[in-house]
């Protein structure tokens, strides 16, 4: 990034998400990032509309950082089963990185319709990718019986929720490795065929 107003809009950009992160979203005010960023409560609103801009363009800015792209790519290439156990184990993996982000997002949409919008497009690429993976099982003739594709793929949606992790992971302190684990096993016995696939071990 070669302007000072880029090497600016960085500066805040991963002040921002560090502290998102640490704090799990909580108590994070414009000031706090002002400071980190080492820049002035006016240089953030020059470059950013609103603190739903901000918290936005940091969603956007951590997949970039976390190289989620990479992240994904074994569920890009897996199909069936290992589709859905691939699934699982990105976004289990990836909640940890971006769950900061995700509940100042969660808070923020009760009053902001901007951050309300933010937050349902986040969440629609989520059930997009949940519907991806029952249509693998489904084409390979591994999805059981009773279900149809809709709403399997919303019931999976569900189950991976971002309030369901953080019930789990937080309140009931389940590591990562437990929750994907849980899951994993949670997801092939309600989805797969025959009922008798193994556990993941």
């Amino acid at each position: 990034m070669s302007s000072e107003l880029t090497e600016t809009k960085k500066r805040i950009l991963a002040a921002s998400l560090d502290l998102l992160v640490r704090n799990a979203g909580k108590d994070v005010r414009m000031s706090d990032i002002a400071k980190a960023a080492g820049v002035s409560r006016q240089a953030i609103y020059l470059n950013f509309e609103s603190r739903t801009d901000l918290m936005v363009a940091t969603v956007q800015y951590g997949d970039q950082v976390n190289d989620a792209a990479a992240q994904v790519r074994p569920w890009r290439d897996a199909e069936g089963v290992e589709k859905l156990d691939a699934w699982i184990e990105f976004w289990g993996n990836y909640l940890p990185q971006i769950f900061g982000v995700a509940k100042a997002l969660m808070v923020a949409r009760e009053t902001d319709e901007a951050a309300a919008a933010a937050w349902h497009d986040r969440m629609a690429d989520v059930r997009r990718s949940c519907h991806k993976t029952i249509c693998s099982l489904d084409q390979t003739g591994l999805l059981a019986a009773d279900w149809k594709i809709k709403p399997a793929a919303d019931v999976l949606w569900t189950l991976l929720s971002v309030a369901g992790y953080e019930q789990l992971t937080v309140d009931a302190k389940w590591s990562t490795k437990q929750y994907v684990k849980h899951m994993q096993t949670s997801a092939r016995r309600l989805f797969v065929a025959g009922r008798t696939v193994d556990a993941v071990r």
